[in-house]
């Protein structure tokens, strides 16, 4: 018996390592989730150290939406999981351990921006992993848009 929830307790560690983590979205309204770890970076956090700067555009909202679902086809691991007219949930999954990231994009037409959430979704630390691969979104999505 005591073998028997060793095994559960080692699969169900395993599963958790490997990206099973719930996701922490964005709940109702326009704002994301808080960022509380340091696996985790927001453009609607300033001033913290969660802070990172949101994504600029020109043209039309339907043109920077469509650019940066190209951006993001184009970076290793990732998946589109939603696509609505104001927001974007991706997952990107790593190569090796499996474990699973959340991005999140909210348009404000208003302001031609583009607020960005990334987080992990197990750890503590993710040895900005996150922030890196916003600013590589930041970068493919300003060399493609209109």
């Amino acid at each position: 018996m005591l073998n028997r929830i060793v095994v559960l307790g080692i699969a169900a560690a395993g599963l958790s390592a490997c990206g099973m983590g719930t996701p922490n979205l964005r709940p109702t309204g326009d704002q994301f989730a808080p960022c509380d770890k340091a696996r985790c970076v927001s453009s609607q956090q300033p001033g913290t150290r969660w802070a990172i700067e949101p994504l600029r555009y020109s043209g039309s909202r339907d043109a920077a939406q469509a650019a940066l679902l190209r951006s993001l086809a184009g970076m290793p691991g990732a998946h589109v999981e939603a696509s609505s007219r104001d927001y974007v949930h991706a997952t990107f999954t790593s190569p090796i351990m499996r474990y699973v990231d959340d991005l999140e994009l909210r348009f404000v037409d208003a302001e031609s921006l583009v607020h960005v959430r990334s987080a992990s979704r197990i750890g503590y630390y993710d040895f900005d992993v996150n922030r890196q691969r916003v600013e590589a979104l930041r970068s493919a999505f300003a060399a493609i848009q209109p």
